[in-house]
């Protein structure tokens, strides 16, 4: 059986929801999708339904919509869901034992997935509903694509970027063993999944492990399997992460995390592509490209005796070491570009735009999460922003204290002034505002409290405003 097909077995009914002021319409239409597993919400009126659709806890897969509602028509809510960017790739079913011609085709044109008539037909409404529910998964899934590709993706053009694309390069179609190093956040497992793609064994698995996710009594077994009845609760036999990625590549992320009485094993694995199952004297040879990554220095683990020296050496044959965020600032407005880009696609949402002080406030922050705290902080600036993101879509800053004058002087400020020439009218706005700000700040010798007093905002409004702005102590506009 494929993953796919586990995932479809595993995954929870599908969601329906009938608009239809006819009551008995409605039990009908509910018997009928009920009997065959599907999950049913009623709905008599389309602002009925269309509060329900905001306040489910699970998300509506498929409406089944009566044109003639009372109050608003199916017509005019069809009309109104195609342009709400949150539920409009939700498919619809529409009915109507009244509407004309036009009508039918003006659904159509709006984006219905079928139309038919009163009295309904059992099987044409069960085969238009698997029909409008497969067609969403086939979306659903070239969306998630999508945002996998970008994840995997890697993105940067600064030389601390380069020179990691070259090690890459240089290593991936060998057979050395590598050891990605660097701090979370970082990318590590792009890095690994990039020398995957680029080797010999592309066409083979790419196995993760999360050494530190498992418990370090089962650890043993999820890398090399064991046998039935090996301890208690091993009720058949298990085969191996190892052993699942003969002839592929296995990539042991948080290594440094690993149990010593483990270490050992995989050590024995890598010096002689032997191994045994928990439980089993029997022996067997594997052939694996190992990966290892970690965000601790092993030298330092080594040195106190919680990592094994010689496993260093085995996986240190060729080290990367991958660059932090604050090393490659120049790279944030191409990762914040595409981030927005996957998150809106991934979501729904029309496309967005990034004003140009909003690089700067980026570029100006420190980055202790790196790039994954980068995504973080764009995807909400997504979510709260219209149709363009600005400085004051931008969560606030939490490691800096915004007059800490051992913190570098942030960007925002430089990039408005280079884009001085062609601003658009809110960057006008809001470049008068840095300023205005920075002035009553100068003013009042840099006292927040009095300074918000005499801007008329609130303390912590202003606080926000400094740190979205980039301020700094001292700074003159």
């Amino acid at each position: 059986m494929s993953e796919s097909q586990i995932e479809r077995d595993n995954a929870p009914p599908s969601q329906v929801m009938v608009v239809d002021d006819e009551r008995n319409i409605r039990r009908a239409l509910k018997m009928i999708l009920v009997a065959e597993g599907y999950v049913v919400l009623e709905a008599e009126t389309a602002e009925a339904a269309a509060e329900t659709l905001c306040t489910s806890t699970t998300p509506v897969d498929l409406i089944i919509l009566d044109l003639m509602l009372p109050q608003m028509s199916g017509l005019e809510w069809l009309s109104k869901l195609k342009e709400d960017e949150l539920h409009r790739h939700i498919p619809v079913l529409v009915i109507s034992g009244h509407a004309s011609s036009e009508e039918s085709a003006s659904a159509i044109k709006l984006g219905a997935a079928d139309f038919f008539e009163k009295p309904l037909n059992r099987e044409r409404v069960l085969l238009s509903v698997a029909r409008a529910l497969e067609s969403t998964s086939l979306l659903r899934q070239l969306l998630a694509l999508r945002a996998e590709l970008t994840r995997d993706e890697m993105i940067g053009s600064t030389p601390v970027m380069q020179r990691l694309y070259h090690d890459i390069e240089r290593v991936a179609p060998t057979k050395a063993n590598v050891l990605i190093t660097g701090p979370s956040g970082t990318g590590k497992e792009l890095v690994s999944r990039a020398i995957h793609r680029l080797s010999t064994r592309a066409e083979m698995p790419f196995v993760k492990v999360n050494c530190a996710a498992i418990p370090r009594e089962l650890i043993e077994s999820e890398l090399f399997g064991h046998e039935r009845g090996a301890f208690t609760g091993a009720e058949q036999k298990k085969r191996g992460l190892f052993e699942q990625a003969h002839g592929a590549t296995l990539f042991l992320d948080e290594i440094g995390d690993m149990a010593l009485a483990a270490q050992a094993k995989v050590l024995r694995v890598l010096q002689s592509g032997e191994l045994s199952r928990v439980g089993s004297e029997h022996t067997f040879n594997v052939d694996v490209r190992v990966l290892a990554a970690t965000n601790k220095d092993l030298t330092r683990e080594v040195t106190a005796g919680t990592f094994r020296e010689d496993l260093f050496f085995r996986l240190n044959v060729f080290p990367i070491g991958v660059p932090t965020l604050d090393e490659r600032t120049d790279d944030i407005p191409l990762l914040a570009e595409a981030f927005m880009r996957a998150f809106c696609e991934e979501n729904g949402f029309k496309q967005k735009r990034i004003a140009a002080p909003v690089y700067g406030a980026l570029q100006g922050r420190k980055w202790p999460g790196n790039v994954r705290e980068l995504r973080n902080v764009v995807e909400r600036a997504v979510i709260l922003s219209g149709e363009e993101i600005t400085i004051a879509d931008l969560p606030e800053d939490p490691h800096i204290d915004p007059f800490d004058d051992t913190v570098a002087p942030a960007r925002a400020g430089a990039a408005t002034a280079d884009a001085d020439a062609a601003m658009t009218l809110r960057e006008v706005r809001e470049h008068a505002e840095r300023t205005h700000i920075i002035e009553t700040l100068v003013r009042h010798e840099w006292n927040v409290s009095r300074a918000a007093v005499a801007l008329g905002v609130e303390r912590t409004n202003l606080h926000k405003k400094i740190r979205a702005y980039g301020i700094q102590r001292g700074e003159s506009k």
